[in-house]
């Protein structure tokens, strides 16, 4: 019996061994991959560097969409009314997590095309800037930093995580991440995520959470928390979460840290909280407006971490993405359920 061929379009930049690895998951996949067509990578893990393709080379691209069943990320050209461009495409694989609002800008919102998400791949660097930014505050960094380009040495008190009590929401692949990195540290952990009751619970078995709340419970872990780390995704709900009221329900001595997105965030109080003492720093991979303006305040701040949403992309990302790409090429040819289904309508 022949099998029948599956089409697939690589349209981000990877090296040849992991297209190799794509390649060998199964005879039926015929993998496309035009590296010529999508630019030179300018950093590792970057599906979306800048590039300009030739009429013919455009017409050529066009043809490779036209006859995808299976693709890796759409390239930026592609994504005006993109459903039209590929009327035999069944799965989408995207490389980034939170992709609800370029879902919408792509016009997938009465698509059949099926979705995957990379949710979990970018788990453990965000995690890790979350710690971060908590030692950096903690251990009082900008001071010492300016001391030591002031060539000054005079002994000072630092502060340590240990009995500090550390909010997060959102308790998907990151904030779990988050939690379990937190807890051996001896802080106490509340969550907050859709899901929960209203009230707080005790530590559930096996969490590194001490006590989870629903949507309601926001203020309440706001009130309570040293440190608040926002890892949810964007959705119509979450646009604004933060706005003045809740940003002064805070500690003026708390560090929010959010690697969530900008919006996530009131950023006109939320600057002047943080101007005026009422919160004491925080750590911002994200912002309302991407790139950061250059004439934010934030940039200047000496109680602000700006760094420019590149806290997920960590060397290995590709390997990661690769593996999942993988193990979802297998269970899309045995007609197996995929891993990481996106949900246009709840945005994650």
């Amino acid at each position: 019996m022949t099998l029948s061929t599956i089409n697939v379009l690589i349209a981000s930049p990877f090296v040849p061994e992991l297209i190799d690895r794509m390649k060998r998951v199964d005879p039926r996949f015929e993998v496309t991959y035009r590296p010529d067509m999508l630019g030179t990578p300018r950093y590792q893990g970057d599906h979306f560097p800048p590039f300009q393709r030739t009429p013919e080379q455009a017409a050529e691209w066009a043809a490779l969409l036209s006859q995808a069943e299976v693709m890796f990320d759409v390239d930026q050209p592609s994504q005006l009314n993109f459903p039209s461009r590929v009327p035999k495409l069944k799965w989408l694989q995207t490389s980034s997590s939170g992709i609800g609002e370029l879902m919408h800008k792509m016009g997938m919102a009465d698509s059949s095309i099926q979705v995957t998400n990379a949710a979990g791949i970018h788990a453990v660097p965000l995690a890790e800037f979350v710690l971060f930014g908590m030692l950096y505050f903690a251990k009082t960094w900008p001071r010492l930093a300016a001391e030591q380009r002031a060539h000054h040495w005079e002994r000072c008190t630092i502060d340590t995580l240990t009995g500090k009590t550390l909010g997060i929401v959102g308790l998907g692949n990151v904030g779990r991440e988050v939690a379990r990195l937190a807890h051996p540290f001896g802080m106490r952990v509340l969550g907050v995520r859709r899901t929960s009751p209203d009230g707080g619970e005790g530590r559930p078995a096996g969490s590194d959470v001490d006590a989870l709340y629903g949507p309601s419970g926001l203020t309440t872990v706001l009130r309570a928390s040293d440190y608040l780390a926002l890892c949810l995704p964007q959705t119509a709900e979450t646009i604004g979460l933060l706005g003045d009221a809740e940003l002064r329900s805070m500690k003026p001595s708390a560090v929010l840290i959010n690697i969530a997105r900008g919006s996530v965030v009131d950023e006109a109080p939320f600057i002047a909280a943080l101007q005026h003492g009422r919160l004491a720093g925080a750590a911002l991979d994200v912002a309302a407006k991407e790139p950061l303006p250059a004439d934010s305040p934030l940039w200047d701040m000496p109680n602000v971490i700006i760094t420019p949403h590149s806290m997920s992309t960590a060397a290995d990302e590709n390997e990661r993405l690769t593996t999942l790409f993988c193990d979802n090429l297998r269970r899309y040819a045995a007609g197996e359920p995929l891993r990481n289904r996106f949900e246009l309508a709840r945005g994650y």
